[in-house]
């Protein structure tokens, strides 16, 4: 019989902060769960254990239910997250709107406000940020005192070494962010992703990938990028910048693209290129609701897109396939849901690939679920990751 894979930990009394994260990550993944389980499940002793979930119950992480009978000895007394634990806030930024989520420990949206963009630039879009927290805060019964901070999600590449990627479907100012100085205009600690990782972490939590350990995010916004969700944790790459798809070339000698090259997959598949090829000259007046009214009345030009769309990104995913063997490729971002749909629809037949397989469990492609809050979603889980989660792919060990 093949081991199982759990979430391992050390009895090393210096790693009791490490373990104090296991045993969460365990109970949030499985609970409710008694102290007997989560032993069981991290390889943790009984005893270390029983330490921690103290600790924890007393820091008000973790509840007690009644205790359940069913077995000798005493009633096993299950273990669960306590909502009220802690929060965290998520926010996204893009070129036309700011989205910020207050989120409970659980995961659950405890707060929702949303702002149209005229300047996303820090000097403008920082000061909206500090408004949706206060109002956040105006709107929303939890205690404050609570917050771990403040996630934000926007389009990447982010630093210096990714320059040669910045372009149109980059934020203007943003190419090299400095989060303390972020935090000390907001007031709270901030953990800065890019918004198509930002959106793989959303969609396991919330979508589509609830299930699933190793999938791609294809994030499709004014430019395209991916978010790799890779054996439980998302792969940043040596530079951060790991899936910048976007700049893939799928065209030989194709349209010519900001970063120098050409036949990039975002000059084919993105809100910038559907406004291009609608006749929107300057793009950062369209909106993505524009284009669904265009796709109702049926515009040629918009039907004539997204056929073109299908050849780059079947290219693209048969890459990504081949490359990583996730167990699902997923399509969302904040391209509307009916051009998300109709640009699935007319993907197949996808290219041969090794994730072509006669007993996959899985699609090969889905329409993400979590719908267009998934980035602010999946950077509100950042600051609770960062506090709460170990790293996954060192602790997903065989045990058993």
């Amino acid at each position: 019989m093949e081991p199982s894979r759990g979430i391992a930990g050390t009895n090393l009394e210096h790693a009791r902060s490490h373990n104090r994260r296991v045993v969460l990550e365990a109970v949030r993944l499985h609970g409710p769960l008694s102290r007997a389980d989560i032993a069981r499940l991290t390889a943790l002793t009984s005893q270390t254990v029983s330490n921690i979930v103290q600790e924890l119950e007393d820091g008000g992480l973790l509840q007690a239910a009644a205790p359940r009978s069913g077995g000798r000895g005493q009633p096993a007394t299950p273990l669960s997250i306590d909502p009220d634990g802690a929060y965290s806030i998520g926010i996204e930024l893009d070129h036309h709107g700011l989205t910020a989520v207050l989120v409970d420990l659980a995961g659950q949206i405890r707060g929702r406000v949303g702002a149209e963009v005229r300047d996303p630039r820090p000097q403008s879009a920082i000061p909206q940020m500090v408004r949706a927290i206060r109002d956040l805060r105006t709107r929303s019964a939890v205690d404050w005192s609570r917050i771990l901070g403040v996630g934000l999600a926007m389009p990447g590449p982010f630093n210096a070494a990714g320059r040669s990627l910045m372009g149109p479907t980059s934020l203007p100012g943003w190419d090299d962010p400095d989060g303390a100085a972020i935090a000390r205009r907001i007031g709270l600690p901030v953990i800065l992703e890019n918004d198509a990782k930002a959106a793989a972490i959303g969609e396991h939590l919330h979508g589509a990938a609830k299930h699933l350990s190793s999938f791609a995010f294809i994030y499709l916004g004014m430019g395209l990028g991916a978010g790799l969700f890779l054996d439980g944790h998302v792969y940043k790459g040596a530079g951060r910048n790991a899936g910048e798809i976007g700049h893939m070339i799928v065209e030989t000698d194709g349209r010519p693209c900001h970063c120098g090259n050409r036949g990039c997959l975002e000059q084919y598949v993105s809100l910038r290129a559907a406004y291009q090829a609608l006749g929107i000259a300057r793009y950062d007046r369209g909106t993505p609701e524009e284009l669904v009214r265009r796709l109702d009345a049926g515009e040629p030009r918009i039907m004539a897109w997204l056929a073109s769309t299908a050849a780059p990104l079947r290219r693209a995913i048969n890459m990504l396939e081949s490359l990583l063997d996730p167990e699902t490729i997923v399509l969302g971002g904040v391209m509307p849901q009916p051009l998300l749909q109709r640009i699935a629809d007319a993907l197949p037949p996808l290219a041969v690939s090794a994730a072509d397989q006669n007993d996959r469990a899985t699609p090969r492609l889905v329409v993400g679920a979590a719908g267009p809050d998934t980035p602010a979603l999946g950077a509100a889980a950042l600051p609770i990751f960062d506090e709460l989660n170990p790293q996954l792919n060192l602790l997903l060990k065989k045990t058993g």
